[in-house]
């Protein structure tokens, strides 16, 4: 495995590399700073450019000694049927995915083409290297600063994580792509027990929120979830407020779960008696899930008032 962690990082220099061309500056680099992304976070998160040939990382990599074989395990290249091999990534920028300690795994990339038949993101397959369901993106940037805060903020896509660094908010990680598993939150455990879901406030992001703390309150983790106004991401909130504005909003704004759901199907439920009861089973449920009994009967004070 040793020899796929080589070519991936390989991979990740030549993608950098290509973003730096003309090529890679005209689309890959506007769209960076049209995402108004600074330098320092591209550098950070070691962002780059497929290039639009469909055999440029492919050439590249034999040229500089890589086994077709170590290409094509990775991921990064497919064999043709001619034989020929065609790299997965081109004409997208691209988001490298690294492990805990900071290697390359996989990558993510991203079309700027509005063109529906092209899909909007390709990521790289399950590898000997990259399991999807342990990978958390920015696990590495943010692992010091989730330790340090004793909080780790949970979002859903890239730039989200990317923009909040770039505000200034570092202890901040997504599940990219996928819906928020157990290994990811064990993975999380490992440097603190306290999550707070940040997720859009839209239908969509209230429901993964709501999937989410069920998972989370089974590891034995304490969760808290705020709801961004809706219509607004982690990314756009935070371009459009200052460090100090993002974290007052997220402190006046946390719920932990039991107000969350409350506040959220009460809503739904209104006057309405039997959707009450159904919620209050529904909470009871929830609060069942938490390992710790201490824990759980503070929950049951809670919500009995």
């Amino acid at each position: 495995s040793e020899s796929l962690y080589l070519v991936s990082e390989y991979a990740a220099g030549f993608f950098q590399e290509s973003l730096r061309t003309d090529e890679g500056r005209t689309i890959g680099y506007a769209y960076f700073k049209s995402r108004k992304l600074e330098d320092a976070s591209i550098a950070k998160f070691g962002l780059g450019w497929a290039p639009v040939s469909r055999h440029a990382l492919a050439d590249a990599a034999r040229a500089a000694g890589y086994r077709e074989d170590f290409l094509t395990d990775t991921g990064l290249c497919v064999k043709r049927d001619d034989g020929r091999l065609q790299d997965r990534f081109y004409d997208r920028v691209m988001f490298p995915i690294r492990s805990v300690s900071g290697r390359v795994i996989a990558f993510g990339g991203r079309t700027l083409k509005t063109d529906k038949s092209v899909a909007k993101y390709v990521n790289s397959p399950e590898t000997e290297i990259y399991v999807k369901s342990r990978s958390l993106y920015g696990i590495y940037q943010a692992r010091t600063e989730i330790s340090r805060q004793d909080r780790c903020y949970l979002v859903e896509g890239y730039l989200d994580v990317i923009s909040m660094h770039q505000l200034g908010i570092t202890n901040v990680v997504a599940s990219s792509g996928t819906s928020l598993t157990v290994e990811q939150i064990r993975l999380i455990r490992k440097f603190t027990s306290n999550v707070t879901i940040i997720y859009d406030g839209d239908a969509a992001g209230i429901h993964a929120a709501l999937r989410g703390i069920g998972l989370v309150l089974k590891e034995g983790l304490n969760v808290k979830v705020v709801l961004l106004p809706d219509g607004d991401d982690p990314d756009s909130y935070s371009h459009k407020h200052t460090l100090d504005e993002v974290r007052g909003f997220i402190s006046a704004h946390e719920q932990d779960f039991i107000s969350f759901k409350t506040d959220i199907l009460l809503g739904q439920a209104g006057d309405d008696p039997l959707k009450k009861a159904e919620l209050i089973n529904d909470i009871a449920d929830t609060i069942a899930l938490i390992p710790d009994a201490v824990k759980r009967s503070v929950y049951v004070e809670a919500s009995s008032t």
